[in-house]
């Protein structure tokens, strides 16, 4: 990957909409070989897909709860059941498995308290093998990026 399939796929986090003309131009790329390269980069992988990014707030699920989770025990079987539930559960949009206090963190997206309440006490205490459920309720959100920071050489983040 190059500077310019780095840039390819900046503009396209940016703004997954645009036409193949528009990208080429702001890559500076003539149409054909950026086709080329946007065709590559979804084969190899590195663009999984396209999506619309919507207002949270305005689709009607207006408050976010992170989750940490603690398991009982950490056996295969165990975690192979944990995800299974978590991965069926809509109103779970992330579910990150973490280093520290707790085993897993959860990004859920719901209506209002009360459906939080019903999801907690119906989906996710009825997983087998929870030792602890710890909720915090997001009130502002003070950054969402969807383009992700240029890799630096050497793979380690630099100071300005």
């Amino acid at each position: 990957m190059d500077a310019v399939d780095l840039q390819i796929i900046r503009e396209l986090q940016a703004d997954g909409r645009l036409s193949n003309q528009d990208l080429a131009d702001r890559v500076r790329l003539s149409p054909s070989p950026c086709l080329r390269r946007v065709r590559r980069l979804e084969e190899a992988g590195l663009i999984r897909g396209y999506t619309a990014v919507v207002d949270q707030v305005s689709f009607g699920l207006p408050i976010t709860v992170f989750v940490r989770i603690r398991l009982e025990r950490h056996t295969a079987e165990a975690v192979a059941l944990f995800e299974e539930h978590v991965a069926v559960i809509e109103h779970i949009q992330d579910c990150y498995l973490m280093a520290g206090s707790s085993d897993y963190l959860l990004r859920v997206v719901i209506e209002d308290l009360e459906a939080y309440e019903s999801l907690v006490r119906h989906r996710i205490h009825a997983i087998p093998g929870i030792a602890s459920i710890e909720s915090s309720f997001a009130y502002g959100s003070v950054k969402q990026s969807r383009t992700y920071p240029r890799p630096t050489p050497g793979g380690g983040a630099r100071t300005p």
